[in-house]
């Protein structure tokens, strides 16, 4: 069935509601976790083309993603991370594809009309873009 799933999180309580989900589909499938936060801030934005170095938010990101792999891979998974940078997105499709993954599985926020247009439509366009399942979860 999935043999390897791509985990979107974004560094909020939201990631709560999709790794509970994905870990038990892991667990019942055999599925190895790829989990992927994509920086969005002007420095990752801007990180290869003006040679800049890390922002704080960008290491925090990093250690994010190494603490939840510890506790996946404390509990039996097989894990590995990614950090993106620029537009999420753009990054997720991308990571998506060179990766391999037969499974995307992210958090939704719910938003509406307004909300769409200030915070984005992230989920809407990976749905749109990418040929594998995607599996939303409204975050709780």
């Amino acid at each position: 069935m999935y043999r390897r799933i791509l985990v979107a999180v974004e560094n909020s309580p939201a990631d709560r509601t999709i790794l509970t989900h994905v870990s038990d589909l892991a667990r019942l499938t055999g599925a190895e976790l790829l989990l992927v936060h994509v920086a969005d801030g002007w420095a990752a934005r801007n990180f290869d083309q003006l040679q800049l170095r890390e922002s704080e938010e960008m290491k925090s990101d990093r250690t994010y993603l190494e603490h939840l792999q510890a506790d996946l891979v404390g509990r039996g998974f097989i894990v590995e991370t990614r950090l993106a940078m620029g537009d999420p997105a753009s990054e997720l499709v991308r990571v998506s594809q060179e990766q391999g993954v037969d499974l995307i599985a992210m958090s939704t926020h719910g938003h509406r009309l307004l909300g769409d247009i200030l915070h984005g439509a992230t989920a809407d366009r990976v749905r749109h873009l990418v040929k594998v399942p995607v599996l939303l979860l409204r975050a709780q």
